[in-house]
């Protein structure tokens, strides 16, 4: 989404605005109510509810409660999710964070604030170190391969890293984020800068593999074709596991964010297949002690 699309007046649309006002939607259409009938029991206006749906401005606690009283849901779960997510949404949309101090471009700032407010994050990164996990000199060495050319911005070697930095700081803080992260054995085969980038970068992967937030596991070669070769995803969670995730899909000069419940839940299941094909955490901290022994 750009930037134009991502404003309508003074309204702006957010990834987890716009995976409340689906929810809501879907809701509505269940119930068979029409969005007049939902703007008067919430004594509002038709456009009110229509940017509700769309995502384009936060919603109020009273308002979620009283459509859920009109569609008939008194399931507290399913309650409790909406006024959470919504919850989230409004400090989203006004929070000034750590991103506003750099020059993130793009779909990378909405993705750095969604980090920020996760619970908890599943990566499956077939092609580079998570950047979570990576060193400077592994940032500074990536940066300068003519192959990351094309989704560079513009901001400085320095500026990125320091950001980067600067993120990591969410692996620490309390509660810390929960970090699932599946690696191919090919993102260790192909280090930019070689020998002199892999050593340090071995070392961190080990060094946080070992914090109790984060379990980090290696796909290797050894598992054949597996379901994770059309690229990497990353699911952010904001409760409890499926209950709002969204996912960040990104290729060279695409980023899309799948916010519907039943596509992030294939998400989901894809994740969960392909770490039944990986290395278990010891087996996984063995075969980066091995590589770095053999540089």
């Amino acid at each position: 989404m750009t930037a134009s699309q991502a404003r309508q007046g003074n309204s702006t649309t957010s990834v987890l605005g716009r995976r409340l006002g689906a929810e809501l939607l879907r809701l509505r259409t269940s119930a068979g109510f029409t969005q007049p009938q939902a703007a008067n029991a919430l004594s509002a206006s038709t456009a009110k509810v229509a940017k509700m749906e769309g995502g384009w401005v936060p919603v109020r606690d009273p308002d979620i409660r009283a459509l859920c009283d009109l569609y008939g849901i008194h399931d507290p779960a399913v309650v409790n999710n909406l006024l959470e997510l919504a919850g989230v949404d409004r400090e989203r949309r006004k929070a000034k964070g750590w991103w506003d101090d750099f020059n993130i471009p793009g779909v990378m700032q909405e993705y750095v604030a969604l980090e920020s407010a996760a619970t908890g994050i599943k990566i499956w990164q077939p092609a580079f170190i998570p950047g979570l996990l990576q060193t400077p000199e592994y940032v500074r060495t990536l940066r300068e391969s003519p192959a990351t050319d094309v989704t560079k911005g513009p901001e400085t070697d320095e500026e990125f890293i320091a950001a980067r930095l600067a993120r990591r700081r969410r692996l620490s803080d309390a509660p810390p984020l929960s970090l699932r992260v599946v690696i191919y054995e090919a993102v260790l085969r192909n280090f930019p800068g070689g020998a002199a980038t892999a050593g340090g970068q071995l070392e961190e992967l080990m060094k946080m593999a070992d914090l109790p937030n984060i379990d980090l596991r290696i796909l290797p070669f050894g598992a054949g074709t597996h379901p994770g070769l059309n690229g990497s995803f990353n699911i952010i969670s904001f409760a409890a596991p499926g209950a709002m995730d969204v996912v960040y899909v990104e290729a060279p000069f695409v980023e899309r964010w799948v916010e519907g419940g039943e596509a992030a839940a294939a998400y989901n299941e894809l994740f969960e297949r392909i770490s039944e094909l990986t290395l278990d955490e010891r087996e996984s901290m063995s075969f980066l002690d091995k590589l770095r022994k053999e540089l």
